[in-house]
């Protein structure tokens, strides 16, 4: 009788198909062998324990690849549900329990099923809808979860399709919620599995994987051909951006890259453990995309400078201006993020006063000669690397967030010495956490004016507004040479303006 349930369930949620389409559903659930006699009553019990998660018997009976599609099932929910932030849950010792229980191979195979996933998340969710004639209830635990997941495999990733199906199914019996449904699980992905191609094409428009308030905040802001193209770069992950101390050019030849956007290199081509990358133990360079180290240096010439680092961690921008020669004052207000700053400035043989603080109450001991504000932003300029943020925040979360930014930004004004020199900067594609963060304190505070940004002093074509404030898109620095996949370009979103006290 359950089993009947689960085929009803199934055909219930999936559109009309034609004959020969109803077949290979109606045929999902069929056993392709005659039912076995059931064992004896006393010997029933050892093979329910073996099945049901949680038993001493469960691990052994795993099959292969399940963990790693638990996880990425639950932290996917846990991401778009409780908005957690995806590279907490990533982490392997403060994250999801089952990141832990993880090898390295696994937790690189579950970091590509989420960022798949994410990437993909518009695109998925319309061709759920395509197949399915009504939404799964929410009462359906994680089905919808463990259909992403599995979808993403099955369209985005070269994985086996009857692997992704097998424990995708598997995963749905062991949940709850999610095992009246595991039938139309099935039917769903192998549907999806024969007909990949087709849907693929027919729901191939980037724009689909960008929630519809943040893609028209786009077109509004940057015109309908600048916010596609954004939206193409979203669905590929970065290129792996360095900064480096010192010999810029000698650094990109020893490590086969390009210098970019004045003294960063790009491996375009990187696959594998960074700390393995000659210069890592010497701590020539760090990690930090193109964009996110242009505002320390609209700062100029720094050397001998009294320069505070406001909301400094990780820590990319304190190094450096630390490596300029710039005395630095870094200000975060998490405490376990300094201890990342600490511990990257170590590696680097820079130095630092680190202080652990919240703006809005920190008292300087001294005016600084040079500020550099980093405030926080919404993030939707780091989606590239960082899918999740697409579909954790909502348009309250920007309203918010403009808010604590110019409650910020006057407060740590009066911390300049006159003459001295402010860079405010946001990793935002959001008019409202930068030009107009700008403009209303302009208004406001008549002892500061904009010092004017230069396409000189950046290299990055396109990248200076009519104002003379710097706002990079993730389509600028297109792929070198073009059209090659290993070499797409693009950088984070930011912005950043420069004033000084008169």
């Amino acid at each position: 009788m359950a089993f009947s349930l689960v085929l009803q369930g199934a055909e219930g949620h999936i559109r009309s198909l034609a004959p020969s389409q109803n077949k290979d559903i109606t045929t999902v659930a069929r056993s392709p062998h005659p039912p076995k006699r059931p064992p004896r009553k006393d010997a029933q019990r050892p093979a329910r324990e073996a099945a049901r998660p949680g038993s001493p018997h469960a691990k052994a009976e795993q099959p292969s690849g399940l963990a790693v599609r638990k996880a990425a099932a639950d932290i996917l929910g846990r991401v778009l549900r409780a908005q957690r932030p995806l590279d907490e849950e990533l982490d392997a010792e403060h994250g999801h329990p089952g990141v832990r229980e993880l090898d390295a191979q696994d937790r690189g195979l579950l970091r590509a099923l989420l960022g798949t996933a994410l990437r993909h998340r518009g695109q998925i969710a319309a061709i759920l809808d395509h197949l399915l004639d009504r939404p799964i209830p929410d009462k359906s635990g994680a089905a919808m979860d463990i259909l992403h997941i599995a979808a993403a495999q099955i369209l985005f990733m070269e994985v086996a399709d009857h692997a992704a199906v097998s424990l995708a199914v598997t995963l749905a019996d062991q949940d709850r919620k999610a095992r009246t449904y595991k039938g139309l699980v099935n039917a769903v992905l192998r549907r999806i599995a024969r007909d990949a191609e087709e849907l693929r094409a027919r729901f191939n428009e980037p724009w689909r994987n960008t929630p519809v308030w943040l893609f028209a905040a786009w077109q509004k802001a940057y015109g309908e051909e600048r916010a596609l193209q954004t939206a193409a770069m979203h669905l590929h992950t970065p290129n792996l951006d360095l900064t480096v101390k010192r010999d810029p050019d000698d650094w990109a030849a020893r490590l086969g890259g390009r210098r970019i956007a004045g003294n960063s290199i790009r491996l375009a081509d990187h696959a594998g453990r960074v700390d393995r990358l000659e210069g890592f133990e010497e701590g020539a360079w760090w990690v930090q995309d193109a964009a996110a180290a242009l505002p320390a240096r609209l700062l100029g010439d720094v050397t001998g400078l009294r320069v505070a680092d406001l909301c400094a961690a990780p820590g990319g921008k304190t190094a450096q201006l630390a490596a300029a020669g710039a005395n630095v004052t870094a200000v975060d207000i998490s405490a376990r993020r300094l201890a990342r700053l600490r511990a990257n400035l170590d590696r680097l043989s820079l130095g630092a006063e680190i202080r652990v603080g919240d703006l809005r109450s920190f008292e300087p001991e001294a005016p600084f000669d040079a500020i550099l504000l980093d405030a926080p932003c919404s993030a939707t300029g780091t989606i590239r690397r960082h899918p999740d943020v697409a579909w954790s925040k909502r348009p309250e979360d920007i309203a918010a967030l403009t808010q604590i930014q110019a409650e910020l930004l006057q407060r740590v004004s009066g911390w300049l010495v006159p003459g001295g020199t402010l860079v405010y900067c946001t990793c935002s594609l959001q008019p409202e956490e930068g030009e107009a963060q700008i403009a209303a304190f302009l208004a406001a505070n008549p002892g500061f004016a904009r010092l004017p940004v230069s396409e000189d002093e950046i290299g990055i074509p396109g990248a200076i507004t009519a104002d003379g404030d710097l706002r990079t898109l993730p389509c600028l620095l297109p792929s070198t040479p073009p059209g090659e996949p290993e070499r797409l370009g693009g950088l984070d979103g930011f912005f950043a303006a420069r004033l000084k006290r008169l």
